[in-house]
């Protein structure tokens, strides 16, 4: 197991400072994988490993400390991998990251490359063509397989053929009906959690991806979207669950007890201060 960002080969001389090779970090939760990687490209003349990882902190510490020209980021060292990628290439402008999911993701590939991801490659893809992927994104190039390219241009095709003038008409998935409705009603994410039966955490990436979709920057300018254009009009708010619910009730009865007991009025009414996304 490794304890923290390993250092693999050291340039030193060899590479003279004029950029000829291609240094790379590997980033992945499987030893198994990082060392394939080392003896492909320990094959390859123009391409040395300079760092590895195999969790995402053991990542961020890898990219501050090893200059490396490509990271090889695995989705899965993070349950948010597209949050990881912004915040990486917010810190390290200048690095080209290459995800490496399980499988096919039409979702996770558009969010992905919308967020700056320079190559997405599949976890069983042929040595030859990650080598390929990795000359062609130092060299300025996006790497996608056939399937993402049509993912792409049909994203792009939808866009393009939306009305121009006007701000796009999207269309909500029912889960992101239930959360947005539920914000226009003035619920905090932890009251809607409970009615929609997630985390917090989970209501918090629905709001980001619906925020994209509409355009909007906030929670105020997300519920007056809506209201004006009857997004959610037909959707109902699932009520509290029972034991939630209770538990609510029994909250606001110990309250009002204790500020009878004081002389004082206690108010069980939600306060004002605003709630930070993230």
């Amino acid at each position: 197991m490794v304890t923290g960002p390993v250092g693999v080969e050291n340039l030193g001389a060899a590479d003279d400072g004029k950029g000829e090779f291609v240094r790379v970090i590997v980033a992945d939760t499987q030893a198994i994988f990082r060392a394939g990687l080392r003896k492909i490209f320990a094959l390859e003349d123009d391409i040395r490993v300079v760092g590895q990882a195999e969790t995402l902190q053991q990542t961020q510490s890898a990219v501050n400390k090893f200059s490396a020209d490509v990271l090889i980021f695995e989705s899965a060292l993070t349950p948010n991998p597209v949050e990881a990628v912004i915040e990486l290439l917010r810190t390290h402008p200048s690095l080209k990251m290459v995800v490496v999911t399980p499988g096919s993701d039409e979702e996770l590939t558009l969010e992905l490359f919308r967020r700056g991801v320079h190559g997405i490659v599949s976890r069983e893809v042929e040595p030859e063509l990650l080598v390929d992927c990795l000359r062609k994104v130092v060299a300025g190039e996006p790497w996608l397989d056939g399937q993402g390219i049509r993912w792409v241009l049909e994203a792009y095709r939808s866009q393009h053929n939306r009305g121009a003038g006007s701000r796009p008409k999207v269309q909500l998935t029912p889960k992101e009906s239930l959360i947005v409705s539920c914000v226009t009603q003035g619920m905090k994410n932890k009251e809607i959690a409970l009615r929609v039966g997630t985390t917090e955490q989970v209501v918090k990436n629905y709001l980001r991806k619906v925020y994209d979709k509409l355009g909007v920057a906030d929670r105020l300018e997300l519920a007056l979207y809506c209201l004006n254009h009857h997004v959610v009009d037909n959707t109902k708010v699932p009520p509290l669950p029972a034991s939630a619910a209770n538990g609510a009730a029994a909250s606001a009865a110990a309250a009002g007890a204790s500020g009878s007991g004081n002389g004082l009025a206690t108010s069980v009414l939600p306060t004002d201060t605003p709630e930070k996304l993230s």
